[in-house]
């Protein structure tokens, strides 16, 4: 767990370098396009993440002993919310390098023990899985944005093969919120890019599968963006699933938030 812990962390770092690097050359046209989720524009994808990064990181901070003063996170949406869109791509730098510094700066000890209660859920969780739910926000959001300015963009590759081994462990839960299995109308098991799929009553995300009813044929980064429902027309050039389903199938059952 310790090397996947550490996969994380370089990969929420290597999402920000990436997607800063490009926020800082944005024209305010470009901040005003739509973005990969269409009801935002990229202005506003880079508000969800900056808010969340700010909110976020009160309870990681919590947990390894800092004294972080309580805001309500409505007041703290409303304020985002009512920024311009220069405003809350500037805000994303600020308040997700804030983020990133006080997650890369927590000891191997701290990594490794600390539980985190980060509010909506029924109890703490482990500090991998706040950051694999982290990981799982930022590289579909950042792609929100990128696609916006390159139609060919994809979700970082390290970030995927990364996504793919939590989905498959601490972060599998999300499946639960994000998945319809009942969209098919009998069980089927897909193998995917490094893991299985296994649709039945529930979804889950397995190590490996001995005998799939079906394959996946497309990169790990379609996968993630399937899951999360981004993996649509023109979006999905080169995917496609052999088997006892087909990729609308699939698209039924993840179809997005």
């Amino acid at each position: 767990m310790s090397q996947l812990m550490d996969r994380t962390i370089a990969a929420l770092r290597g999402e920000h370098d990436v997607l800063a690097g490009l926020v800082r050359t944005l024209t305010d046209d470009q901040l005003a396009a739509t973005s990969g989720a269409a009801e935002w524009t990229v202005a506003q994808a880079l508000s969800h993440l900056g808010s969340g990064a700010e909110i976020g990181r009160a309870p990681i901070a919590r947990a390894a002993g800092e004294t972080v003063a309580a805001e309500d996170n409505q007041t703290i949406w409303a304020r985002w919310d009512a920024s311009a869109p220069r405003a809350q791509a500037e805000g994303f730098l600020e308040y997700n390098g804030r983020w990133l510094e006080t997650v890369e700066a927590l000891t191997p000890e701290q990594r490794s023990s600390l539980t985190v209660d980060l509010g909506f859920l029924p109890e703490p969780v482990s500090l991998l899985t706040a950051l694999g739910m982290r990981l799982s926000e930022v590289a579909n959001h950042s792609w929100d944005v990128r696609v916006a300015v390159d139609p060919d963009a994809g979700v970082d590759a390290g970030s995927a093969a990364v996504l793919v081994e939590l989905l498959a462990g601490p972060v599998g839960f999300l499946l639960n919120f994000l998945a319809k299995p009942a969209e098919l109308a009998a069980p089927a098991s897909v193998a995917v890019p490094g893991a299985g799929l296994v649709i039945d009553d529930a979804v889950t995300v397995v190590d490996h599968l001995e005998s799939p009813s079906a394959t996946f044929n497309g990169p790990a980064e379609a996968f993630v963006r399937l899951v999360s429902g981004r993996l649509k027309a023109p979006y999905d050039k080169g995917v496609t699933v052999e088997g006892s389903i087909t990729l609308d199938d699939l698209r039924r059952v993840f179809p997005g938030f």
